[in-house]
């Protein structure tokens, strides 16, 4: 006789998917694009320009009937001081990124306003110093009698690890 199987429960979904879900039709019906290009903007931009920029939202012509071509939105970008005129120098670039992002010609243009940005979220990552090879050679000997090289490898990987962090200069 066969046991009844358990239901099954559906698989596990990222935190990004559900919130996502949620946030897209908000941000469609507020801003008229999607949370993907907000997400990729530090790829899409690079790093110099995402540090002191953001997209806000993108504007789409009105379309009267079905006959009347399609028009490309117009992105608009808030930026800080010294970026918006790096924007300015860089649109054309960023405007075939966006579109490559997108998959066709989405945005033909930028509209650059200047405003102030949140600060970005300070780094977590615990500051380190560098390790001598004196220092690494000890460690190495330390972990040596470890018999499993993968064990052995984590724990000198550990052991550096919590050494460079302990020998970190503190402000």
């Amino acid at each position: 006789m066969k046991a009844a199987s358990a239901p099954k429960r559906p698989g596990v979904k990222p935190l990004a998917d559900l919130v996502a879900g949620l946030v897209d039709p908000i941000l469609a019906k507020k801003a008229g694009m999607t949370s993907g290009l907000v997400t990729a903007w530090p790829e899409i931009a690079g790093p110099r320009l995402a540090a002191g920029t953001r997209p806000e939202k993108l504007i789409w012509q009105a379309r009267r009937s079905d006959n009347d071509p399609f028009e490309p939105a117009t992105l608009v970008v808030a930026c800080e001081g010294a970026s918006a005129l790096r924007l300015q120098h860089e649109s054309s670039e960023l405007l075939q990124r966006i579109d490559a992002f997108f998959g066709f010609h989405a945005v033909g243009r930028l509209k650059i306003i200047q405003k102030a940005l949140p600060l970005p979220p300070a780094s977590r990552k615990p500051a380190t110093a560098p390790l001598s090879a004196a220092d690494k050679a000890a460690i190495e000997a330390q972990a040596g009698s470890v018999e499993n090289e993968r064990l052995r490898k984590a724990l000198t990987r550990l052991g550096e690890s919590v050494l460079a962090r302990n020998r970190a200069p503190t402000d």
